[in-house]
């Protein structure tokens, strides 16, 4: 089951029974203009009791008029009831009297949904959540004066949860400042305002617990943690520093957590707003490249210095990335100027580039630095499936190998036409507690290109380690090394 489905968005919605949807993005995108609550600073700060205690009296009463709820209808097809066939039945005549009035066609069905915004603009540009309003017939925006306004959706992006919505009607309407969330430090105050399960303009207060948070919901994650009580409903609020800046979009919560928030940066949401605001979506660089992050054992395995940098297991045909002469194997330690920590770093920042805009790549390879040039592409997202396995003879690491037949390789997807297929996994094995999966398929051992079954075997007995092997394994047609240890 996908991991995203234990995390729980902080949008409600009213359905039949009661449903969340858990798809939280990190979002990406262009350079921001001033014109998106840039322009000044708020006058109210936090201030301090006698007690040393901070006061949140004067920011909450300044900050208020900027965020807003917005409760949306959207219009859902219910299943049909398909009535049973009793007509050559004794009893047909009874059940088609019984059933005859039920619906044998798909059922509309409105629901309801309630989230939390920020104007970001005095024209009434609003800042929020996708899931708060994704599939939304009719949105209405209430002020903290009561004023309600009918508002329209200007653009959306589902892979990083963020929307941008429009107000009907003319402004000035109060506009937050948007603020520097790379400046933000763990610790220090923040002030969360929203709509909590309906609650209008719930004031509530914490400090910024982590930052750089990666929680399995994509490849942009980077949530600002904090302990700002967050609850449904809020999604979309703003998250303010004592500056009285917007810092972050509170987006997600762990169900049953306490003290557990996430928020979207505002720095990335200030590179996303423009496009949104004026295209309706967001562009995102691309190289071509699967890349993954470098653990002790690859270290190890791969003779490297250190686990700095995103290593590449697989380099797409025709890409910028194969046109500039990237390898499989290569660690890209810095890209434009810019080091690379991890490969959460690479993808995010490789994503706001600008399009067509050549870069430069400091690569280690076979342990020595080489320096590349790439222009930056556009991407274009592609569906990926899953595929099923067979049985098949038993290996030494708890693996059931395959031979990768041509049937084999179409159903997997596989872009090899040598490897071996893994059938299953020996619960308990090292390949078990190196994740592998069946269905995998195994291309290399030690660098070193697998034909058959048999020849896999062969180059495991002859590897000058046997406490551990490295494997590059292709899934979901996406390559990647895996380390077994013994």
């Amino acid at each position: 089951m996908n991991r995203l489905r234990n995390w729980l968005k902080t949008g409600s919605f009213r359905l039949p029974s009661l449903a969340v949807t858990a798809v939280v993005f990190l979002l990406a995108g262009m350079l921001v203009t001033s014109s998106f609550g840039t322009t000044h600073t708020t006058q109210a700060a936090v201030q301090y009791q006698e007690n040393g205690a901070p006061s949140f009296v004067n920011l909450a009463a300044a900050l208020g008029p900027s965020v807003v709820n917005i409760r949306v209808t959207k219009v859902e097809k219910t299943g049909a009831f398909n009535m049973p066939d009793f007509q050559n039945t004794p009893f047909g005549d009874m059940f088609k009297g019984f059933f005859g009035d039920m619906p044998q066609t798909p059922q509309e069905h409105k629901s309801s949904g309630a989230g939390s915004g920020v104007i970001v603009n005095a024209d009434g540009t609003i800042l929020t959540n996708n899931h708060v309003v994704d599939s939304a017939t009719e949105i209405t925006v209430t002020l903290s004066d009561k004023q309600e306004y009918k508002a329209r959706v200007l653009g959306r992006d589902p892979k990083t949860d963020l929307a941008v919505i429009k107000i009907d009607a003319k402004g000035p309407f109060k506009a937050a400042v948007l603020g520097d969330s790379d400046a933000a430090r763990v610790g220090e105050w923040v002030l969360a305002i929203g709509n909590p399960f309906g609650l209008s303009n719930t004031v509530t207060s914490g400090i910024v617990s982590a930052k750089g948070r990666v929680i399995g919901a994509g490849p942009y994650d980077d949530f600002i943690q904090t302990d700002a009580p967050i609850n449904p409903g809020n999604s979309g609020g703003p998250l303010f520093n004592m500056r009285g800046e917007v810092i972050g979009i509170n987006t997600a919560i762990i169900p049953n957590g306490q003290g557990i928030g996430f928020a979207i940066p505002v720095s990335t949401a200030k590179a996303l707003l423009p496009e949104l605001a004026t295209k309706g979506s967001v562009t995102r660089g691309y190289l071509g490249l699967n890349i993954q992050n470098i653990t002790e054992d690859l270290v190890k395995s791969l003779n490297l210095k250190s686990d700095k940098g995103a290593l590449v297991s697989e380099v797409v045909e025709g890409s910028p990335a194969d046109k500039a002469g990237v390898k499989r194997g290569d660690v890209i330690t810095a890209f434009n100027g810019k080091e690379i920590k991890d490969s959460h770093e690479l993808a995010s920042t490789v994503a706001v580039t600008p399009i067509d805009k050549e870069v430069s790549l400091r690569v280690v390879r076979d342990g020595k630095e080489i320096a590349l040039r790439v222009t930056v592409a556009r991407l274009d997202s592609k569906e990926q499936g899953n595929a099923p396995a067979e049985m098949a003879s038993q290996g030494k690491w708890g693996l059931q190998l395959q031979d990768l037949t041509p049937e084999l390789r179409q159903q997997l997807g596989a872009k090899s036409e040598h490897g071996v297929v893994v059938a299953d996994v020996q619960p308990g094995s090292p390949a078990h507690n190196a994740s592998i999966q069946r269905g995998d398929v195994i291309l290399e051992v030690n660098h070193e290109a697998v034909k058959g079954v048999s020849d896999m075997k062969e180059k495991i007995e002859k590897s000058h380690s046997k406490d551990s092997l490295l494997l590059l394994v292709q899934r979901d047609g996406h390559s990647l090394y895996i380390v077994l240890k013994g």
